[in-house]
């Protein structure tokens, strides 16, 4: 029970990593409350976890809109009382170049995985302040510390992920609430479905030294070390979780 007595806020936590994340945050004790688009997925996972003993609720959340962060994290507050735990996981993924990319996707490649964050963090702040502090993790990604060959929004994206966790970090520290990026490589999700069809499997577990495809648990289990008082001495990190792809 690493997070009893805590509650969390997961965003994108209808399917994927934020399932698997909202699933083992329960397991572990904690409340969890999950935003999403996708108002079906999130419901069918808030009913799974409350069947089994759990305490979690579903709130609709467009991730670029600010009043939809300030009602979760006041739906959240009013259900639970507190809010210890942020996880800003929703994001998107696009391959294109530099040349091939609209500016159209751009913005919204950046709306979604770069504001969706700031506004999370924002939303939050003030109830971990009040709660005498928290942990925030964000989801960046290896695109986030290396250049990639097709990704230049993505990338773009991934990589102020990176550098605003850290300056929230330092903002916020005085305050207790620690911000810390998790990085993974290629995790096998319905995000990375169309990335690893074909030949694409293979070509990305060639690029892996340990030879295989990440896992949403890898992940979550990450999240979990993160989120709970054993990394109180954590914050404005990245852990990478990749299978050693950035170590070459």
């Amino acid at each position: 029970m690493r997070l009893e007595n805590k509650v969390a806020f997961i965003s994108g936590g209808g399917r994927g990593m934020g399932e698997v994340m909202a699933r083992l945050f329960v397991q572990e004790g904690a409340k969890v409350v999950i935003g999403d688009v996708l108002e079906a997925e999130g419901k069918q996972v808030e009913a799974a976890i409350n069947e089994t003993g759990g305490e979690c609720i579903f709130v609709p959340l467009d991730v670029t809109d600010e009043a939809q962060w300030q009602q979760a994290v006041a739906a959240t507050v009013a259900r639970f009382d507190k809010l210890d735990i942020l996880i800003n996981n929703a994001g998107i993924y696009r391959t294109r170049r530099v040349e091939d990319t609209p500016s159209e996707e751009w913005d919204q490649v950046l709306a979604i995985n770069g504001k969706g964050v700031f506004l999370g963090t924002k939303a939050a702040i003030p109830e971990m302040r009040k709660a005498g502090g928290g942990s925030i993790i964000n989801l960046s990604s290896v695109a986030g510390l290396v250049g990639s060959a097709d990704s230049a929004a993505y990338n773009a994206s991934k990589g102020a992920v990176r550098i605003f966790t850290k300056s929230t970090a330092v903002q916020y520290a005085q305050e207790g609430i620690r911000a810390n990026s998790i990085h993974p490589g290629t995790i096998e999700t319905p995000m990375t479905a169309d990335l690893l069809a074909g030949a694409g499997r293979q070509d990305r577990m060639n690029r892996t030294p340990l030879g295989r495809l990440g896992r949403a648990e890898d992940v979550a289990y990450g999240a979990l070390y993160l989120a709970s008082d054993e990394a109180s001495f954590v914050t404005g990190s990245e852990l990478v979780i990749d299978g050693g792809r950035t170590a070459e």
